[in-house]
């Protein structure tokens, strides 16, 4: 039973305790940046700093010089783009099937409904008329009877 639990112990060692291939890890960082690197890092820094520095002090002002020549030309050009941009966008909106169809559907549903709107009026119209005309014929109708009757 011991060595079960020794075996056991040993195996949880190997599985979950990383110190030791940890510590190895770190011991190879540390040699490679301090020995095989050794100062090649700080020079590199160096080297870019007066690379910046050169620049801030020379080529700024060049490059000042040179936006202000050609910025405007390039300005101007931009807009002409974006001005033969929103062109082809009305152009394209125009000639949209899409819109055209809405527009046309629109249009349509329009004239129905003015169409069922004059119907309406007209139908209206004749019920008014029919109504006028059937009273005329009750009036004309029960005169004439009443003349049948006093004839009689």
């Amino acid at each position: 039973m011991a060595a079960v639990v020794k075996d056991s112990g040993e195996i949880w060692t190997r599985l979950f305790d990383h110190g030791p291939f940890l510590q190895g890890e770190i011991k190879y960082f540390l040699k490679e940046f301090e020995e095989r690197r050794a100062d090649r890092e700080v020079e590199k820094i160096f080297q870019i700093l007066e690379r910046v520095t050169e620049i801030k002090e020379t080529q700024i002002d060049r490059l000042k010089l040179s936006s202000d020549v050609h910025l405007p030309t390039l300005n101007a050009n931009l807009e002409v783009a974006v001005g033969m941009c929103n062109r082809i966008l009305e152009k394209e909106e125009e000639y949209c099937p899409d819109r055209a169809l809405a527009n046309n559907r629109e249009r349509r549903k329009a004239e129905w409904e003015a169409f069922v709107e004059d119907m309406t009026q007209k139908c209206s119209k004749v019920e008014i008329t029919f109504g006028e005309k059937e009273k005329e014929m009750r009036e004309y109708y029960e005169q004439l009877g009443q003349k049948l009757e006093a004839e009689q």
